[in-house]
């Protein structure tokens, strides 16, 4: 691995290529085959929760044109395909009976993966929790991670012969914060206490569900997947100071460092005023069971700052240069820092970006092509510092884009494109973006020559 002089960035030559989706944000299909209700079915269609009235209903229609999308993955040279498994299509009432059709797709689309050389990067959780566990009390209920076990374990009997990679959850935080304390994510609460549950139990749930993964698949390759948004100072001030701790502890350090065998942060719990009754005994060690490796998402950071109110409150500063749709910054290097920060402080075994890209304009030309520039920029950016973290000693083994298609962005619904590939809602015909094939090139190359 070097960089040339010509301005050529190679990876290790055991670097993983790979895009990611999840299952309500693509499949579709909500109630074929035996599916059950998810929470975000019932919450996509609660007027008012989405922009424009949209729902994953129908999405991408993965679920039927999964072959089709296989296709564009060999097109784009993906060595691994992250996705997520939708809890509600294989245990329709949370837990029990098993719904034979649900784990008949899900094995049909690890055979087609397997068959042309793309390695499987199993989800078990992205969000879509069954609807009758959330009436039953959610992820505020703690067994609500018992019955995450359960499913874990049938998961992973069924289709662990085939599958090695398996991620526990995706994003905790924005499972337990968005979900239950701001309410703009499904089931839409707005309780500080709930989310303080929620996500004890999403935690637990992962402790709980490692060694039952390993026990059923032979050579598992066990993880977990934290968003991340590393936190800055606008400048010295004590306030600035202050809310980057909290920000940080709250954003970043409240999941890895309980996943890491660190306990919750003292001065977050301080700050909370919490009596932190959910936490029983032994639950920490469960919830810090070893894993082989840390899924990082990472889209862009916070700067905190003062405010010009008299009591000078600190808030969050968005950058002003260049900017997502979504108004998050363009800041790579702080991807960099991150990627040092995880090394250095928590000695997880392997990291991998499982996450990484941005909604940005995509020009439909008079051919029928896609142009997307602005977001072949911005993963050329952050692939530049990632590889600048590898030789700065960080184990680094893979690269996730954010994401193969574009979907349902939750509560953003249509509006907001994410993919590497267009997808036209009406006629559902995908179409390969300059940013796919500027990235099979790196797929294909194990590198890139920067532009």
């Amino acid at each position: 691995m070097s960089n040339n002089p010509k301005g050529l960035i190679k990876f290790p030559k055991d670097f993983i290529w790979g895009a990611a989706t999840s299952s309500y944000q693509i499949e579709g299909a909500w109630q074929e085959d035996g599916k059950g209700e998810s929470i975000w079915d019932r919450f996509s269609d609660t007027p008012g929760k989405i922009e424009n009235g949209d729902t994953g209903k129908i999405a991408a229609n993965h679920y039927n044109l999964w072959k089709d999308d296989i296709k564009i993955m060999q097109e784009i040279g993906l060595k691994a395909y992250r996705f997520s498994v939708s809890w509600p299509r294989i245990l329709p009432m949370g837990r029990g009976e098993i719904n034979q059709k649900g784990i008949d797709f899900y094995s049909r689309l690890v055979d087609g993966l397997l068959e042309v050389g793309i390695d499987p990067y199993l989800t078990l959780y992205h969000w879509d929790l069954p609807q009758v566990l959330q009436d039953e009390g959610g992820w505020p209920n703690r067994t609500t991670s018992e019955a995450f076990v359960e499913y874990a374990d049938v998961v992973s009997k069924v289709l662990g012969d085939r599958v090695k990679n398996w991620t526990t959850f995706n994003e905790p935080r924005v499972s337990a914060w968005i979900g239950y304390y701001e309410g703009r994510h499904a089931p839409g609460h707005k309780n500080h206490s709930e989310f303080l549950y929620a996500a004890h139990h999403l935690l637990l749930a992962h402790g709980k569900a490692v060694p039952v993964i390993r026990e059923n698949v032979i050579d598992a390759n066990v993880g977990i997947v934290l968003d991340f948004s590393p936190q800055y100072a606008a400048s010295a001030h004590s306030s600035d100071l202050e809310a980057v701790r909290h920000e940080d502890g709250v954003f970043n350090r409240w999941y890895v460092e309980p996943i890491a065998g660190l306990d919750y942060p003292k001065d977050i719990v301080e700050d909370f005023q919490s009596s932190m009754e959910f936490v029983k005994d032994k639950d920490m060690e469960i919830i810090s069971q070893p894993i082989d490796f840390l899924g990082i998402n990472f889209y862009s950071r916070s700067i905190q700052g003062r405010n010009e109110d008299p009591d000078n409150f600190p808030i969050t500063i968005i950058g002003d240069d260049w900017k997502s749709l979504m108004g998050w910054e363009v800041a790579p290097n702080a991807l960099y820092d991150l990627l040092i920060r995880l090394e250095n402080t928590y000695k997880f075994p392997k990291l991998f970006i499982t996450e990484n890209g941005g909604a940005f304009p995509d020009v439909i030309l008079e051919d029928g092509e896609v142009d997307d520039e602005e977001r072949r920029k911005y993963i050329e950016l952050h692939l530049s510092q990632a590889v600048k973290a590898i030789q700065s000693g960080v184990n680094l083994k893979g690269y996730f884009v954010w994401s193969l298609m574009d979907n349902f962005e939750w509560d953003k619904g249509y509006e907001m494109r994410f993919g590497i590939t267009y997808v036209d809602f009406e006629s559902l015909k995908r179409t390969l973006k300059s940013s796919a094939k500027w990235y099979s090139q790196v797929t294909r190359e194990n590198g890139f020559l920067i532009s």
